[in-house]
């Protein structure tokens, strides 16, 4: 039985919240996707299928880790509690990838927005970075765009903002759903995927398209 607490989601659901947000995603018009992860990596790699051009080579996928939840250390338990500190785990090592921040588009791909920290924290560390590489070549800004995709936008009280300019845009902001505060468990944190895609379809949350 489905715990009521938690809003279940299926693969074909991921999948086309992806395909259906694609088209505002191709206005902005990037030129690589950074992925959190680990629940922005799957949402990212789906979304560089919809946005393949024709004649064009598939985006560049890049991938950071950041750390906000603490496990709460129950044996059997998987619960998570936010934490209050974002950790790097993993972040870009600019001169072995040949990355270049300056003047590009880049999508921050997560699979939800929910205290909204470790979205704020990855655009302020990548906007550093990128006013660090426009110094290097001797440039007084970095010219850098950046946009933010999510499955999810949790309805509540965020901790942390993000820029004006990127939320008052449609381009830049795009959250394929505004849902409750609720647990979403996702179909990559699921043990048994059979039950869970059964949870997620009596809840509405699989294949709409």
């Amino acid at each position: 039985m489905a715990e009521e607490s938690k809003m279940y989601i299926s693969y074909n659901n991921v999948h086309q919240l992806c395909q259906e947000s694609a088209a505002k995603i191709k206005k902005f018009n990037p030129d690589f996707i950074i992925a959190i992860g680990g629940g922005g990596f799957i949402p990212a790699r789906i979304l560089r299928t919809f946005l393949k051009e024709a004649d064009q080579p598939s985006l560049r996928i890049v991938a950071i880790i950041l750390s906000l939840y603490e496990d709460l250390g129950t044996k059997g338990d998987t619960s998570e509690m936010p934490g209050v500190k974002v950790e790097r785990i993993q972040w870009i090592d600019y001169e072995r990838s040949k990355i270049e921040l300056v003047n590009k588009r880049i999508l921050v791909v997560d699979e939800v927005d929910d205290t909204r920290t470790t979205l704020h924290y990855a655009l302020n560390e990548l906007q550093k970075d990128a006013e660090e590489q426009a110094l290097k070549k001797g440039l007084e800004k970095s010219n850098t765009e950046f946009a933010i995709f999510v499955l999810h936008d949790k309805i509540k009280q965020k901790k942390a903002q993000l820029p004006k300019e990127i939320l008052e845009s449609e381009n830049r902001y795009i959250a394929a759903r505004t849902v409750p505060d609720c647990w979403i468990a996702y179909p990559w944190e699921s043990t048994d995927i059979v039950p869970h895609t059964k949870y997620a379809i009596e809840q509405g949350n699989d294949a709409f398209i």
